[in-house]
């Protein structure tokens, strides 16, 4: 005999639950690790987070198959009469998905819980600010909430899209195919990336911004930089002209044309959307938590409190789209938690294009400090023009260095240039630091080395920054 009354959903009291087992979740269960405080992590997908499976990881092992193969090409200017190759998708595919743990996610589940954090399966959602309804089970919190549930691909509104099939960087970060050709609508970082990584492998690509620019939380130098390294892999742009439809086409069920404002259109075996996040507010927006205009979790930015007990952490604050933010984030949130008065400093966030070759970026661009009122002084220069530049056969980069010349600081800086992202540490934290530059610019670069062409900017920036009394012979 069967029992129509419903089931008794079980109660059980931690002393932190946290919405969400990415990586923000992992951090905040290694920085609670022997506090005595007891946690819940509840997850609905893969411990980890987008980024180790359907993101950074995957992509950026896409785009080593193709810069490998770019390698090859240079080969023949540069040390080879003769150099054959031809593409095995098969075995890009598979160690792409090797690299994304074979969307298994058993190793990082252990090793959240050998923490001693509980990991609870399920969708999560916040009830109110103490309880989350997780799988099976209320969760209650008897000190905190931590809310680090992230952020989803972002559909826009097109006419016809939602009767196609499409991509978004889930499908195009581990690829089980390779299109003749993909349509990519969004310019910003990952469209360029996951650009650039398949036309190297051998798809025909177009890239769509609606934008004035793509890239365009960047420097304008940047991609004006990247655009001819992009157009030499065969990346066709098209930029400030709009999507205002897409139908399918009859060749294919992947197949569809893209048609834009100005009346051209875009046909193409496969369209990837990469036009932007938007953040998994469903779970948390019932209880009554602030918002910002663009509907992330508002919280102070130096304690990630939304509210008395409850933190946001990571993608869901708005506060940058980045995994190391998300971690760091989890970190402070972990020691506020034992006690300890830590704040988080989003002074000197870096971010990475890995584009080959590759942005890197830290601070204030030249136009945001102007509008903050910061009296600006500017230098620039092309890494290319440097010593290693040549060596390495490398054409067409930038930089671009802003300091404040009040206080006598760098406060933003771009690179566009081989290894940026390695070379970017120094500037992070001179920033971070308020390091003077004149002190910057005593720093001696070892040469012939990339970042050395660090140094001549600097200078550059001192000499501009000086009082014009001291300039005087």
């Amino acid at each position: 005999m069967t029992s129509d009354r419903p089931r008794a959903i079980a109660s059980r009291e931690y002393d932190v639950v946290c919405l969400g087992g990415g990586v923000a979740g992992e951090a905040i269960a290694v920085g609670l690790r022997g506090s005595g405080l007891t946690l819940a992590v509840v997850e609905r997908e893969l411990v980890g987070g987008e980024c180790p499976y359907w993101g950074c990881v995957p992509s950026k092992t896409l785009l080593r198959s193709g810069e490998t193969l770019s390698e090859a090409d240079r080969a023949r200017s540069l040390a080879a009469s003769r150099v054959e190759w031809s593409v095995d998708f098969p075995k890009v595919s598979k160690r792409v998905l090797s690299m994304a743990r074979n969307l298994d996610d058993s190793r990082p589940a252990a090793a959240l819980e050998a923490t001693g954090a509980r990991l609870v399966r399920g969708e999560g959602r916040l009830t109110d600010l103490r309880t989350v309804a997780g799988g099976s089970e209320q969760l209650i919190a008897r000190q905190a909430v931590v809310i680090a549930n992230g952020s989803t691909a972002s559909i826009p509104p097109v006419p016809g899209l939602d009767t196609v099939e499409f991509w978004t960087n889930r499908q195009a970060a581990i690829p089980r195919e390779l299109p003749a050709s993909l349509a990519i609508l969004g310019g910003g970082a990952i469209g360029v990336e996951l650009g650039q990584a398949f036309a190297r492998l051998g798809s025909k690509v177009t890239v769509i911004e609606a934008g004035p620019t793509f890239l365009g939380l960047e420097e304008p130098e940047a991609g004006a930089a990247l655009r001819p390294h992009l157009e030499a892999d065969g990346v066709r742009l098209m930029i400030g002209d709009p999507c205002v439809a897409v139908e399918p086409q009859s060749t294919g069920c992947s197949a569809v044309v893209v048609h834009l404002k100005s009346g051209a259109s875009v046909s193409t075996d496969r369209l990837l959307v990469a036009t932007g996040r938007r953040p998994n507010a469903e779970a948390w927006r019932e209880t009554g938590l602030t918002a910002t205009e663009k509907g992330w979790l508002k919280v102070d930015p130096a304690t990630l409190e939304a509210c008395s007990g409850v933190f946001g952490v990571g993608d869901i604050t708005g506060l940058g789209g980045f995994t190391h933010l998300a971690y760091y984030h989890g970190q402070v949130v972990a020691q506020r938690l034992r006690g300890i008065d830590a704040r988080a400093d989003h002074t000197a966030v870096p971010r990475v294009t890995f584009t080959d070759p590759e942005i890197a970026s830290v601070g204030l661009s030249e136009t945001v400090a102007r509008a903050r009122g910061i009296d600006v002084v500017v230098a620039s220069a092309d890494p290319a023009e440097a010593a290693r530049g040549f060596i390495h056969d490398f054409h067409r980069g930038a930089l671009k260095l802003v300091a404040d010349r009040e206080r006598g600081v760098l406060i933003g800086a771009t690179l566009v240039t081989p290894r940026a992202g390695e070379i970017v540490g120094e500037l992070i934290l001179a920033i971070k630091l308020g390091t003077p530059v004149k002190t910057l610019a005593d720093v001696i670069h070892p040469y012939p080395a990339f970042n050395r062409v660090l140094g001549q900017s600097l200078d550059e920036l001192a000499a501009k920054m000086a009082p014009q009394s001291a300039m005087r012979p």
